[in-house]
């Protein structure tokens, strides 16, 4: 059956989360004369994606809230289990501003949605929040390229849950057979379209990272994806595949 519809990401995959996390904490911590408790900026962000990926999976799993997770979050980071909520929002809130200015698409973001745009339909399957990847798809001009956006945090279940791809494709009135899913990460992603019966394209930009799950595709690049595509099969196309 051919593919009728494109599901992203965004993190990573269309929007370089990763350089503006980097740039924008790097900011945060001089700002706050604090950068030199955490040794290099590499080492600053690795502590505070760690803590990040760890407090994000408690709330996933139905712990605490979504405002909650990130005070826990600045709480670990500074080492202040006492700072009040109050705090640690406004200390979140400066973050996200220098974090913000930093904000940049991917250069073969925008090519690969013109290539694809007369023929398959689009739409946004996040592990996010509308709050934030709205203003995000807005600032960088993309919004009005997806008919969907569809979010965990008000979906109430995330990436890789079959029921966060099953949400999206009901949401496009598609069935699965008939999305692809696009992501940069292999188990969240790329596994998780996978099981839910889309075809699961891994966008692998940097390589390197092990062979990947079994019965998806791997790109290097989203140049590549069209031609994914076109060839239009789950178990054939490899260009650009690492």
């Amino acid at each position: 059956m051919p593919i009728r519809a494109v599901l992203w990401d965004i993190d990573d995959t269309l929007f370089d989360y990763t350089g503006a996390d980097a740039a924008g904490l790097s900011r945060q911590l001089e700002a706050e004369g604090i950068a030199e408790r955490y040794g290099t900026p590499e080492q600053a962000l690795a502590l505070w994606r760690e803590i990040t990926d760890r407090h994000w999976a408690r709330f996933a799993a139905g712990e605490g809230t979504f405002q909650g997770q990130r005070q826990d979050r600045v709480r670990e980071f500074l080492g202040q289990p006492a700072m009040t909520a109050d705090e640690a929002d406004a200390w979140f809130d400066r973050y996200v501003e220098h974090y913000k200015a930093e904000w940049t698409a991917f250069p073969d973001g925008v090519p690969a949605l013109d290539a694809l745009a007369g023929g398959y339909r689009h739409g946004v399957l996040s592990n996010s929040s509308t709050v934030n990847q709205e203003p995000k798809l807005r600032r960088l001009g993309l919004r009005d390229r997806f008919e969907v956006l569809v979010c965990a945090v008000e979906l109430g279940v995330s990436k890789p849950e079959a029921g966060a791809f099953l949400a999206a494709c009901d949401a496009m009135g598609l069935a699965p057979a008939d999305v692809a899913y696009v992501g940069d990460q292999p188990e969240i992603d790329a596994r998780g379209a996978r099981d839910a019966g889309l075809l699961a394209v891994w966008l692998d930009r940097d390589g390197g990272r092990g062979a990947g799950p079994e019965g998806v595709h791997r790109i290097a690049g989203l140049e590549h994806l069209a031609e994914l595509l076109v060839g239009d099969t789950r178990f054939g196309a490899r260009s650009g595949i690492r």
